[in-house]
């Protein structure tokens, strides 16, 4: 979910078995409601201070935040943050599915715990999974250390208990982007290499169909990770544009595919998520 102009609050009561029950838990920390009851704009920006600069880890995962094709060329990698849900994560699974098309879902630990059979289905698709921590905090960075590493490592357990038959959490993306070199070196420790974006289409805030389409056609530019959600809220305008997108790239000759995951990123790509 993308930066907040507004600020995260305590996580709700423990997961429960209806999905209503779930979604209140997990957004009541990252879900924002603005005047009138309405969802409140967020942008995930790396706050400043953190310039995601690479260090480099035994196991070979750099700390510095990536936003490369591993592919190369010119392929895009197509990322879904903040399920999964299971009204709106089936839908991209399906609309990927009929486009042949690859991404990475950054998922939230209670939502993955309360539905496993979709982490599941995203796995058999051949997708990606990153860790999108406990409550989505998009203060996180301002918290201690021992807490950014409860969330990060929480999560990432759900997520592969979830998943089952031994698959990795390989990315991991902090909330509103609020990296900081702490939680940079705890995922990279841990085998997830942390996950900006260049483009952010800005649909969490369900601009319309046609808005998040040319966001990606103008931003595309900039680099190749798109930031789309299937998860705090309806998510109908998301899978219209996905499906629209996909034929666009299509044509564009452009394929999909993973982020980096052990290569340096490129040091001249714009960062959306790290923006001021």
């Amino acid at each position: 979910m993308a930066r907040a102009n507004k600020k995260g609050v305590r996580a709700g009561a423990a997961v429960v078995a209806s999905a209503a029950a779930v979604a209140a838990t997990v957004w009541g920390v990252a879900v924002l409601v603005g005047p009138g009851g309405t969802a409140a704009s967020q942008h995930n920006v790396a706050r400043p201070g953190d310039d995601g600069r690479p260090g480099q880890q035994p196991q070979g995962i750099p700390q510095g935040i990536a936003h490369a094709s591993e592919s190369g060329g010119n392929a895009v990698n197509i990322t879904i943050d903040d399920g999964p849900d299971p009204r709106w994560t089936p839908k991209v699974l399906d609309v990927l599915r009929r486009h042949d098309a690859k991404a990475t879902f950054c998922m939230v630990g209670p939502q993955a715990k309360a539905h496993p059979d979709l982490v599941k289905k995203v796995v058999a698709a051949g997708h990606r999974l990153c860790d999108h921590t406990m409550n989505h905090d998009t203060a996180m960075d301002k918290k201690p250390v021992a807490y950014q590493e409860q969330q990060i490592l929480d999560a990432k357990k759900l997520i592969e208990e979830a998943a089952g038959s031994g698959a990795k959490v390989e990315y991991y993306r902090a909330p509103g982007g609020a990296f900081t070199p702490d939680s940079r070196r705890i995922a990279a420790a841990h085998g997830m290499r942390p996950l900006g974006w260049n483009v952010d289409t800005k649909d969490f805030d369900k601009p319309g169909t046609a808005a998040i389409v040319n966001a990606v056609k103008r931003e595309i530019g900039n680099g190749p990770t798109v930031l789309f959600h299937d998860g705090g809220g309806n998510r109908a305008q998301t899978v219209d544009a996905l499906d629209q997108v996909l034929s666009w790239l299509e044509e564009q000759g452009r394929p999909t595919g993973f982020p980096v995951r052990t290569a340096p990123d490129s040091p001249d790509a714009p960062d959306a998520s790290a923006a001021p």
